[in-house]
């Protein structure tokens, strides 16, 4: 095993200057609370059946801007030290939409009391279809414009890796494995490449602190993502500790971008999330993106074991 770990790193590292020029991954800024779209790794959490959707509107204001749905559903099982998944995401920009169903596994390779290793894979389909007739051209007939566009459809593999303790998340994944090396025309799905690591402190009585940093990798763009939140607790006196109330947070994007992030948690098992993005590259600053966020857990009765100790805490 330590070995399969070995050579995969490997690889990610020797891919990390493939060029490709094809379209980028899903923009949500809600990752922090969620990276299963671009770790599958990340679902290897405590026994519930964790149920996670987001929708997010880009450059309100702006025709044709992104359009994005995205829909979740995992389970682990500490027996198996297995989680499964299945996810569902739409992207529509312009005249092209992309549908991405995919299914998940994860396996913890360690499952130590005070720290954890995961792997994991996704395996589905990403297809793209342009609606031609939309074109609206200055001039008819115009030969610049593809007025006829092949529907595509190809199979699709993300991979991951991630570590989690008391205080640290770390991770490294990559999407679209299958697309390495592609030259496709830029409607197409292009490998990106994910490091991050996230610091947390949630031993005190009243708030957890959380501090994160990620790079990402596609061609030769770079973007390197900032983040840092507090969430606030009432302290319950009981010996299960505090109850998580809500959560506020701010990201800044190397692409001038900066996002506040708003989490409340309306009972103990389901949470709603918001979050707004603003641009500060020179012709968006009035055209702001919004994202909504839902979370829901149902515990499973499988839950009372040692790598549950925090399970009524939200995830992270």
């Amino acid at each position: 095993m330590k070995y399969l770990i070995s050579v995969t790193f490997l690889i990610y590292i020797s891919i990390l200057n493939t060029n490709v020029l094809a379209q980028a991954d899903i923009s949500m800024a809600t990752h922090w609370y969620n990276r299963t779209n671009y770790n599958p790794a990340s679902i290897a959490r405590t026994d519930y059946l964790y149920l996670f959707s987001n929708v997010r509107q880009q450059w309100a204001g702006v025709t044709g801007s992104p359009q994005v749905l995205n829909v979740q559903a995992s389970l682990y099982d500490s027996k198996m030290n297995s989680a499964f998944g299945i996810s569902l995401v739409s992207d529509q920009i312009g005249l092209s939409q992309v549908i991405n169903p995919m299914l998940t596994y994860a396996y913890r390779l360690s499952d130590d009391d005070k720290w954890s290793l995961s792997m994991g894979l996704s395996t589905g389909i990403f297809s793209r279809f342009v609606n031609s007739s939309l074109f609206q051209p200055v001039e008819d007939g115009d030969p610049a414009l593809s007025y006829y566009a092949e529907p595509l459809l190809k199979p699709d593999a993300n991979i991951g890796f991630e570590f989690q303790s008391n205080h640290l998340i770390a991770g490294l994944s990559m999407t679209h494995m299958l697309a390495i090396g592609s030259t496709d025309s830029s409607y197409s799905n292009s490998n990106h490449r994910y490091a991050y690591f996230i610091l947390k402190s949630t031993d005190m009585e009243l708030v957890n602190l959380y501090a994160g940093l990620q790079f990402v990798n596609r061609s030769n763009l770079n973007v390197l993502e900032v983040n840092a939140s507090v969430r606030f607790k009432d302290p319950t006196g009981l010996t299960k500790g505090s109850r998580e109330l809500f959560d506020l947070g701010l990201t800044y994007r190397t692409t001038k971008q900066m996002t506040f992030l708003l989490g409340w948690n309306i009972s103990q098992n389901f949470r709603i999330g918001y979050a707004y993005d603003q641009s500060f590259v020179t012709g968006y600053n009035q055209n702001g993106s919004h994202e909504i966020m839902l979370e829901y857990r149902i515990p499973l009765k499988s839950a009372e074991c040692i790598p549950c100790r925090n399970a009524d805490s939200w995830y992270r």
